[in-house]
């Protein structure tokens, strides 16, 4: 059992954001190795516009707007945030030149994570109460019965739903510290 949930679960996590890391490595050294440098420094642009993009789901998950499915928007949401995190990846390089832009970078990567881990957690909850819920099915018990059975394990899942309680304000810190460096890249902008 063991074996097959570090298969399912862990390995996919780690396979996805070691991909977004070796992804940006081989970018940013294609640019470096054809002296296109200049574009990753743009690349932060369509990358805060893809975050930002990403946030439709969560606009619709608090119903303020009413428009798209929930599971296909969820699916947008984490494809445009992988997508744009790729883009401030590559936009931030191997570069140090200040500190603002670092941190921006780090509570981008620890919101990617959180959002990922939820993720995981999440599907991986769902899928075990509703195989326990078939298994019990399955051996004749009644429908009160399942939900007595399920209790516990139900009341820990509603637990890890409010995961989102803990994603929420590290997205408010990643948001905050990007404004930040945005507002910071067109005070010190030579302009000329």
């Amino acid at each position: 059992m063991k074996s097959s949930l570090i298969r399912k679960e862990l390995l996919p996590f780690l396979a996805i954001f070691g991909l977004l890391i070796l992804a940006t490595i081989i970018i940013d050294v294609l640019l470096h190795q054809f002296e296109l440098v200049w574009i990753g420094r743009w690349l932060g642009i369509p990358g805060t516009f893809l975050i930002l993009l990403s946030f439709i789901y969560s606009f619709r998950k608090r119903k303020i707007i009413n428009y798209g499915k929930p599971k296909v928007l969820l699916t947008l949401h984490e494809l445009l945030t992988l997508l744009g995190a790729l883009m401030i990846l590559v936009h931030a390089g191997i570069h140090f030149y200040t500190i603002l832009p670092w941190l921006a970078l780090i509570a981008m990567l620890v919101n990617v994570i959180s959002g990922m881990t939820g993720s995981y957690l999440l599907g991986r909850s769902r899928r075990f109460l509703s195989e326990k819920k078939n298994a019990y099915s399955q051996q004749g018990l009644s429908k009160e019965e399942i939900e007595k059975n399920l209790f516990w394990d139900a009341t820990s899942f509603d637990l890890m739903k409010k995961w989102r309680a803990v994603h929420l304000p590290i997205t408010l810190v990643f948001v905050v510290l990007g404004v930040t460096h945005i507002l910071s890249i067109f005070l010190f902008w030579e302009w000329k």
